[in-house]
């Protein structure tokens, strides 16, 4: 055995590290954190200044023991992970479960090359308990706050909702400008365009600055061209330069690889994450635009050799944010003469995202020279202006040049052809069109990215998991959604002659935007309503500063936690006497003018609903479901009706035992009413096209069900028997465990029963090989013909070079993005 024991988090990372060091070296992975809060209970001691109370990740068992053992046998223990608070935190939860002693090395670095690793090695330190505290604060606080919110919202607005304190904050941020979109009123004016034909057939297009509000007096001031002659008043040219974005924070390469590759954040950082591990850029979670001395001149010299001397012009960026963490370095390239890297295709655009905006940074400015031409008109004062734009020296442009959120409608940096003052310009036409307002544009994820980042919310580690938790808990949803029709008119001058024409356009197309559900905007509005803090943006920003100054040793944990807890834990025990209705989850949009029955919109255990009628009336309401893109604070009467006039329940399918069949909805979903008694439809039934042989298989199981004899009672709950679509069971403690072929319901003994209960249990232990707190859709199961990866429906094939307990987050992502779709289904 080796004489030291270098444990890392990653086992790519482990890979590269050994490499660099010699064969007195053994590097290890802890699979990232080895210890956490139990899954179940606050396990936080309120009364002895918040002490947590931590264990050993069921799966981390075998790990933890593994390494104990290299460790016992080890002389030296050296803890090597992320330069980050987290990665601290890891080291800290390590030392604790291994049992190791508070003077073990740490040692850290923000890229893994040979001479990075070789220089940790020689200037070790110990673990920094700031750091870890200043991670504990924010484990501890989200507990505290998703442990006691999360039950006054199931018991408020509806079961199975929780509360983090960053992902509020989000999805507020996205309710609100739904909200602002909601009422925004667009308004109309006409834009003046005309276009000049000059000698070579070449074009001069010219805008006149100002909008018209109306047609008519749009029409006036063509009206008034008819006619006139048009010249050359003025030409302005002007020197002007473009300098190049700082290198790449965690937050601005989330959202440049959104716009130019279309990576969704948690993409981006699982490829950076890779290009990290394989020692091809520096440390991915940074704050940071500064580039160390050494990485200046590597870059200095990239750029004289591939494009000259005259394009080097190197910079020192300052961070910007003030809450920025730690002075690491921006995120750039390990070695700047490699122009190309990662295993595939998707890190390869990413690796070369981050090496264009790192060589840009040192590059020259461009410059430009800017031209503005000024068309006076001899029969209005009005003036038209065409602008240009010619490259004197590309610069940084030569290798990249930043994108943008804002939808713009063309692009204005055209070159002029030769102009002279004093020049007659001869008319093609003149376009006078009606444009549109818009409101401001829903959020992508880079732009969320941003709009957190301006308001000081979160850290670099913190915007994936935020994003990637309020769309899995469907307070948000990330889609594409088309756009509507509408008609514009448009005025056209040309041949002396006037015409007006009416065109079509869409608009309002939405591609990977992030909408908020009714669920996200109930739980908002509760949050907002009664619990302001938790959601307030700027309360929410001072709490990361908090977190900076127990980083920095300024301040203690406990007593943090301590100040926002007395008051926080009040507003619950006030809470618990809200109205459930005053919650936001039921909303009266007028009467039915047919029936002169109340039609009301609601949240149910189920999702939202339309319904016409009251539980109170004789007759039973009738229920629709709400379509996703339709909303409980802002779906109107009208457009309620629409939907009761589509094809609805209840509907009658038929008859059973002379009795009809009916198929309706209710709070709990869709159901087979037969003899008034009702039967809950699969999730796989659809209620409009289900068959009456389908609804009396249904009627059959729920009878066979209901006919289940009690065997006795194990661990407090009965146990009874029944037979239902798959065969004979046995049921306990709400739920099913099917009779293997050797038993049957005669014969079946309560002992047996219980034999075959905790047989399933243990069957169901061992199904999981490996799962991920951080994303619960994602699992690596143990199948009955070998292991695969589990993602929410799917099963991806797991590639026989690698072993399924190894795998990590990221691999299971990846494998499943690059495996085919099923068939019939896109991608």
């Amino acid at each position: 055995m080796s004489k030291n024991l270098v444990i890392v988090e990653s086992p790519a990372k482990a890979k590269t590290i050994e490499g660099y060091l010699g064969k007195d070296f053994t590097v290890r992975s802890s699979f990232g954190h080895v210890r956490d809060l139990p899954d179940k209970g606050m396990a936080i001691d309120i009364e002895n200044g918040f002490k947590p109370t931590y264990e050993v990740s069921p799966d981390k068992v075998k790990v933890v023991n593994e390494l104990k053992s290299l460790a016992k046998s080890s002389e030296e223990v050296w803890l090597a992970t992320d330069d980050d608070r987290e990665g601290e935190s890891i080291s800290w939860h390590l030392k604790e479960a291994l049992g190791l002693a508070d003077n073990t090395k740490r040692i850290v670095f923000r890229e893994i090359t040979k001479k990075a690793i070789q220089n940790a090695i020689q200037n070790p330190r110990t673990i920094d308990m700031d750091l870890v505290n200043a991670q504990q604060a924010r484990r501890l606080l989200d507990r505290l706050i998703g442990f006691e919110l999360s039950p006054v919202l199931w018991s408020k607005v509806k079961k199975g909702l929780s509360a983090g304190r960053v992902q509020s904050v989000a999805v507020r941020i996205i309710v609100e400008r739904e909200r602002e979109i909601e009422n925004f009123k667009t308004k109309s004016s006409f834009k003046i365009v005309a276009q000049f034909l000059l000698e070579g057939n070449k074009i001069l297009q010219a805008e006149l600055p100002k909008n018209f509000e109306t047609a008519e007096t749009a029409k006036e001031f063509l009206e008034k061209c008819l006619g006139a002659t048009f010249k050359i008043k003025s030409l302005e040219t002007k020197p002007a330069k473009k300098s190049p974005s700082p290198p790449f924070t965690t937050s601005t390469l989330q959202q440049e690889a959104s716009r130019k590759l279309g990576y969704s954040v948690a993409s981006t950082m699982m490829y950076a994450q890779k290009l990290y591990e394989a020692g091809k850029i520096s440390y991915m979670r940074t704050d940071s635009t500064s580039l160390s001395e050494e990485a200046i001149e590597k870059a200095k010299n990239a750029i004289t050799d591939q494009f000259g001397a005259q394009y080097v012009q190197t910079r020192q960026y300052k961070t910007k944010n003030e809450s920025a963490q730690e002075a690491h370095e921006a995120i750039r390239p390990t070695d700047f003469s490699v122009t190309s890297a990662g295993l595939d295709i998707r890190e390869k655009r990413l690796y070369e995202l981050i090496w264009k905006r790192s060589i840009a940074s040192q590059m020259a400015d461009a410059q430009l020279e800017r031209t503005t031409a000024t068309i006076g008109i001899s029969s209005a004062s009005e003036e038209l202006i065409a602008q240009g734009e010619v490259i004197k020296f590309d610069g940084f442009l030569a290798v990249y040049l930043e994108s943008s959120d804002e939808e713009e409608d063309e692009e204005n940096s055209k070159m002029l052809p030769p102009l002279n003052i004093g020049q007659i310009l001869n008319l093609d036409n003149m376009k006078a069109t009606e444009k549109f307002t818009r409101p401001s544009a829903r959020y992508t994820e880079a732009s969320l990215v941003k709009a957190l980042e301006e308001r000081g919310i979160g850290r670099p580690s913190t915007y994936a998991p935020t994003i990637s938790t309020i769309i899995k808990r469907e307070y948000v949803v990330k889609e594409d959604r088309p756009g509507k029709e509408r008609t514009f008119k448009e005025m056209v001058l040309k041949n002396e002659t006037i015409s007006e024409k009416e065109g079509k356009e869409t608009y309002g197309t939405e591609k990977g935007k992030l909408f908020p559900t009714s669920v996200g905007m109930v739980v908002n509005d509760f949050l907002v309503n009664n619990f302001s803090e938790v959601v307030d943006f700027k309360f929410t920003a001072e709490m990361e500063n908090e977190f900076d100054e127990i980083a920095h040793g300024k301040m203690g944990w406990s007593d943090m936690i301590d100040n926002f807890y007395q008051g926080f834990h009040k507003t619950i025990e006030e809470s618990k006497s809200a109205e459930r209705s005053s919650s936001g989850s039921t909303r009266e949009l007028g009467i039915d003018p047919n029936s002169g029955k109340t039609i009301s919109v609601r949240l149910g255990k189920y999702g939202p609903y339309v319904q016409l009628g009251d539980t109170k009336d004789e007759e039973k309401p009738i229920f629709v479901n709400l379509p996703k893109d339709k909303l409980i604070s802002s779906i109107t009467l009208e457009e309620a009706l629409e939907l009761f006039e589509k094809p609805r329940l209840p509907r009658e399918i038929g008859f059973f035992e002379d009795k009809p069949v009916i198929i309706g909805a209710g709070k709990l979903g869709p159901y087979v009413k037969h003899d008034d008694k009702y039967v809950s439809l699969e999730a796989t039934d659809d209620p409009f096209t289900i068959e009456e042989a389908r609804a009396i298989e249904l009627i059959q199981a729920k009878r066979l069900a209901d006919a289940g004899d009690a065997l006795g009672e194990f661990e407090g709950s009965a146990i009874t028997t029944g037979k239902g679509r798959f065969g004979p069971y046995v049921k306990h403690d709400g739920k099913y465990f099917s009779l293997a072929k050797t038993d049957s319901l005669t014969s079946i003994t309560l002992e047996r029963a219980i034999e075959i209960i905790q047989a399933k249990r243990n069957q169901e232990a061992n199904k999981y090989i490996k799962e991920f707190p951080e994303n619960e859709t994602i699992k690596v199961v143990n199948g009955v013909y070998g292991p695969y990866i589990q993602i929410g429906k799917r099963n991806v094939k797991i590639p026989k070079d690698m072993v399924a307990a190894d795998l990590t987050l990221e691999d299971c992502i990846r494998l499943g993005e690059e495996a085919p779709a099923p068939k019939g289904k896109k991608k």
